[in-house]
């Protein structure tokens, strides 16, 4: 079974290798010494440390699993490849909320980069499928679970 095909940015990625590298090296080292300390315990069978322990090494085995295959998966926009003549993954876009009368700058990216708190959104969500595809003075209408926003875009960029 092949995996759905994960859009990264080149910083995305590089975040993503690290957290792997410190879960496999790091995180893994730490649950094996829980482990080890909880069965010097003793008796297994109310041994909370143990439960405890066990339930986090394979909460860290999954998310090792998830992350291997996301960047089995991945395909990295490289800034190159960001055209900033209609609104794309990668790219930056500046738009005016006609609404709040307030510019914003948005990030498009890959829905396993989205961090809302700091404009990264992704090309799944509401706004950022509304955005994809248009260019520089299109007025955008886009239903979200807030209400419908109507945005011009501003400018593109990479």
């Amino acid at each position: 079974m092949t995996g759905k095909q994960v859009i990264l940015t080149d910083e995305g990625l590089k975040k993503l290798e690290e957290e792997l590298e410190s879960l496999k090296t790091v995180k893994r080292k730490e649950i094996a010494e829980k482990i080890k300390v909880a069965l010097s315990f003793g008796d297994l069978s109310e041994n909370s440390e143990y439960d405890e322990a066990k339930n986090e090494q394979a909460m860290v085995e999954a998310r090792i699993a998830q992350i291997e295959a996301m960047l089995k998966n991945a395909k990295v926009i490289d800034d190159d490849d960001i055209n900033t003549d209609v609104v794309s993954v990668g790219a930056k876009v500046k738009v005016l909320d006609l609404e709040f009368d307030e510019e914003t700058e948005y990030q498009i990216v890959g829905s396993t980069e989205t961090d809302p708190m700091n404009n990264r959104i992704s090309d799944e969500s509401p706004i950022g499928k509304g955005l994809v595809g248009h260019r520089v003075g299109d007025t955008v209408e886009v239903e979200t679970p807030g209400g419908m926003l109507v945005f011009i875009i501003k400018g593109i960029s990479k």
